[in-house]
């Protein structure tokens, strides 16, 4: 089992009756929060941008005289932040052979002719764009910025982890505790997050979900409850001192990270290819007895203020999460 390079022939891609199991998971939980891959949000360029505007410094007591002359006027300016779409691209090539060949089994054969897969070019286009969901995920996660001064190197989106400067906690190898929690939640309130309990979400990989769960269970913690769905994603939440916020898992997020993300403030941005769409699939021209179809899309994310978001990175990663860790970090952070 595994991938098959280049066409689809009945040789190297071998029906089998009974039951068919998809053992990859094809999740893709930041993408579905934020629109999915059917969003609204479009741009007329490879390049889009977004813009921030801060607030002068307030003060206690900033009072005129009676009959003071208008004093000096005082604007604010903005500033600009920008991302790129990238180009995700791939195909299928099923021979006319094996698009017909249902009935030819490999395998065990005991005379079962019921192959779940019928139509081979749907099954393997599906397949596909599942890969490419995933793909995205990851991008929007992590994706390093790339925008190339010609056609020799490829567009890449900046990802949430690549984009947050501000509200970083770095981690030492330490164990993931309360006390590192609270520090990431206070480190962004203190740089102006707005931390709405209604979007925010604390984006943790299966070692962190579980280090998180032995956290905020322990008797002199707050409880996670199972109470919440954004983007039509469920996820658990918990009662922080800052808010209660939903807890993500995400199997592409590395171990030693932990991402408290504002989803209110994300989404994807699509170039819209003109008579084609969004991301779509082509039947490009025929070279032989074959079908063989592009997919294609070209797509970004946009972030927001980095502001609004914050990490953990360098945690420690042997898997170790302990009620003990937690009641010290706790007792240390009162």
């Amino acid at each position: 089992m595994g991938a098959v390079s280049g066409q689809a022939t009945t040789y190297n891609l071998p029906n089998y009756p009974g039951d068919l199991f998809r053992i990859t998971p094809p999740d893709t939980p930041l993408l579905s929060a934020i629109g999915g891959l059917n969003g609204p949000w479009r741009t007329k360029s490879v390049e889009f941008e977004w813009q921030t505007v801060d607030r002068r410094s307030s003060s206690a007591n900033n009072v005129a005289l009676d009959s003071a002359a208008t004093p000096t006027a005082a604007e604010r300016s903005r500033s600009n932040v920008s991302n790129v779409v990238e180009i995700h691209q791939s195909a299928v090539d099923v021979s006319y052979t094996k698009q017909a060949a249902t009935a030819q089994m490999g395998g065990i054969n005991y005379g079962a002719d019921d192959n779940p897969v019928i139509d081979e070019i749907d099954f393997q286009v599906q397949a596909e764009l599942e890969s490419m969901a995933v793909d995205i995920e990851k991008s929007f996660l992590s994706g390093t910025y790339q925008k190339p001064a010609n056609n020799s190197t490829a567009r890449q989106t900046r990802g949430l982890l690549t984009a947050i400067t501000t509200n970083v906690v770095a981690a030492g190898g330490a164990v993931l505790t309360k006390t590192l929690v609270d520090n990431l939640l206070k480190t962004a309130y203190s740089n102006g997050a707005r931390l709405p309990q209604g979007s925010t979400v604390i984006v943790v990989g299966a070692e962190k979900k579980l280090e998180l769960s032995t956290i905020y269970s322990a008797a002199t913690q707050n409880q996670p409850t199972m109470s919440r769905n954004i983007g039509g994603v469920a996820i658990d939440t918990l009662v922080t001192d800052f808010g209660t916020f939903g807890v993500m898992l995400n199997r592409y997020l590395a171990d030693d990270t932990v991402l408290v993300a504002d989803l209110s403030v994300c989404k994807p941005v699509f170039l819209e290819i003109p008579g084609k769409g969004l991301l779509f699939v082509e039947q490009v021209p025929f070279a032989g007895a074959s079908s063989k179809y592009q997919l294609y899309g070209e797509i970004g994310l946009e972030y927001g203020p980095q502001t609004f978001h914050a990490k953990i990175t360098g945690l420690d990663t042997d898997g170790v999460a302990s009620s003990s860790s937690s009641s010290s970090s706790s007792s240390s952070s009162s």
